[in-house]
């Protein structure tokens, strides 16, 4: 479900009623866990958090370095998290810890697809989302894309 809000307010509010709850939640979850220097935005049709052009001009689409997002989905709701894919022992503990709980993980690459709120690990999403600082997450993509030249 692609939005074409151009706010994070106007996405939430254009959502059904019932959606909104738990995206207000996991946009208050990123905002507070988020590491100094992401900005929140609006680009392809997500709520998105990402490193500004102006610390990391040299992107693959020369758009903003996506580090994590979050969307209502048709079935779920998407939480993106670019940091823990660029960083391997990050999802792993992401993916260890949850299944310890019994919780069921349904997860991409990146996108932790969580059916309501209620099955949710929101700790483990925060633990995730605090801890890769925007330095150290460009230097990750810029070395990733060195290697690629």
């Amino acid at each position: 479900m692609q939005s074409t809000a151009a706010t994070p307010k106007e996405y939430i509010d254009s959502l059904p009623e019932d959606r909104q709850p738990t995206i207000r939640k996991l946009r208050s979850l990123i905002r507070k866990h988020l590491p100094k220097g992401y900005k929140e935005a609006m680009r392809w049709g997500f709520i998105t958090y990402e490193v500004p052009l102006k610390v990391c001009p040299e992107t693959y689409n020369g758009e903003p370095l996506m580090y994590a997002a979050i969307a209502s989905q048709k079935r779920h709701y998407g939480v993106y998290l670019c940091g823990m894919y660029s960083i391997p022992a990050i999802q792993k503990k992401l993916v260890s810890q949850w299944k310890k709980r019994g919780t069921r993980l349904d997860m991409g690459k990146s996108c932790i697809r969580i059916a309501s709120w209620e099955k949710c690990e929101p700790d483990l999403i925060a633990e995730a989302i605090a801890s890769v600082p925007m330095e150290e997450f460009v230097k990750v993509y810029q070395a990733m894309h060195s290697k690629k030249k």
